[in-house]
């Protein structure tokens, strides 16, 4: 099973409803680069090319996975197209990592926002004391992760998981899935210990994991045990180095130079991104929880993942970092990659280290 093309952050394409000339044709093998070029103008930008053989570290099904072909040019996709994909791809993957990983899935809802609540098979009586909340993958824009992120979180963890089912951009840009996030766990804690519970999240799920602590900050709350950032950022007023190497599957696929401005305008809105709550590397961290980041050396969110733990240990906080070699943006998407089995462990035993007994 493939992971989604779009995971995340570049809704700047949903701008482009149309071309008004036809795109450019993909890249042949006749015309692809055979040898690395290098120039850096005057302002520092870097003008390149590089031949990248598939390292030697990664599994046998992550190279066939990275070895995948795909065009480097194409028309972009619409919202309503992103999310008629997402959707399928979310459909095919509650059933991909359910036979891995038994449950038992309900819809519901928390504080008047949706949920789906993951229950592993053979949660123990010990656990049903604590609950990880979950804040899904998706570009802000669409649901990719309230399966993927919660079905082998929930498995390995023996531990329920809520999937907080936020209002999406660009119809309901920032505060609002901050805002739904909060109010879950507000009414959370009128079941739960703060410190039998987790925050967790991948890609826009990730920012809005560090986005929705220091929120809870703000309002006097009690902090989770931990968080967990998965391929996130903290820092929407700037862009980092990954995000102009590599696209959504890293090396492989369509990638524009960054472009000015707010990154993702659409979540954005019209809200300074230097707001501490929008962009946490400017907030104060102080006082967080443990907090364990995960990313890859393809991933296009490597730089704002490492950027925000940087932010973090500044300010004291029990930071951890691991970055898998060769592999792509949420790669542990797929139930298929020894690599995604082995991340979704780390993080869970990271929870379960850190949750109360």
């Amino acid at each position: 099973m493939n992971p989604p093309r779009c995971v995340v952050v570049c809704l700047m394409l949903l701008a482009a409803a149309a071309w008004a000339a036809p795109p450019p044709a993909p890249t042949t093998a006749a015309e692809a680069p055979t040898r690395d070029t290098s120039y850096i103008d005057a302002q520092g930008t870097a003008h390149v090319t590089r031949v990248v053989p598939l390292p030697e570290t990664v599994s046998p099904q992550a190279r066939q996975y990275l070895a995948r072909p795909m065009p480097d040019e194409g028309p972009p996709q619409t919202l309503a197209e992103r999310r008629a994909q997402t959707d399928a791809y979310t459909a095919r993957a509650r059933v991909a990592w359910s036979k891995i990983c038994p449950n038992h899935i309900v819809e519901s809802e928390i504080a008047g926002v949706p949920v789906r609540i993951v229950t592993p098979d053979g949660m123990p009586a010990a656990n049903r004391d604590k609950v990880l909340v979950n804040l899904h993958g998706g570009g802000f824009n669409s649901d990719s992760g309230s399966y993927t992120e919660t079905i082998p979180i929930a498995s390995y963890t023996k531990i329920k998981v809520v999937a907080v089912m936020y209002r999406l951009a660009p119809e309901h840009p920032f505060p609002a899935a901050v805002d739904d996030s909060v109010a879950v766990y507000k009414a959370l804690l009128k079941t739960y210990k703060p410190d039998h519970m987790v925050i967790y999240g991948t890609s826009a799920g990730a920012i809005l994991t560090g986005e929705v602590a220091v929120r809870l900050k703000q309002l006097g709350l009690p902090m989770p045990a931990a968080l967990g950032i998965f391929s996130g950022l903290g820092d929407f007023a700037r862009t980092g180095d990954t995000s102009a190497i590599y696209a959504l599957d890293g090396l492989s696929g369509h990638l524009d130079p960054p472009a000015r401005g707010p990154h993702d305008p659409f979540y954005v809105g019209k809200t300074d991104p230097r707001n501490p709550v929008l962009s946490p590397v400017y907030a104060d961290l102080h006082g967080l929880p443990p907090t364990l980041f995960v990313s890859a050396t393809r991933d296009m969110l490597l730089s704002g993942t490492a950027n925000l733990e940087r932010a973090f240990l500044h300010a004291g906080v029990n930071a951890n970092l691991i970055v898998f070699d060769g592999l792509p943006h949420a790669f542990w998407y797929d139930p298929e990659l020894p690599e995604s089995i082995e991340a979704n462990h780390f993080m869970a035993d990271f929870f379960l280290k850190h949750l109360a007994k």
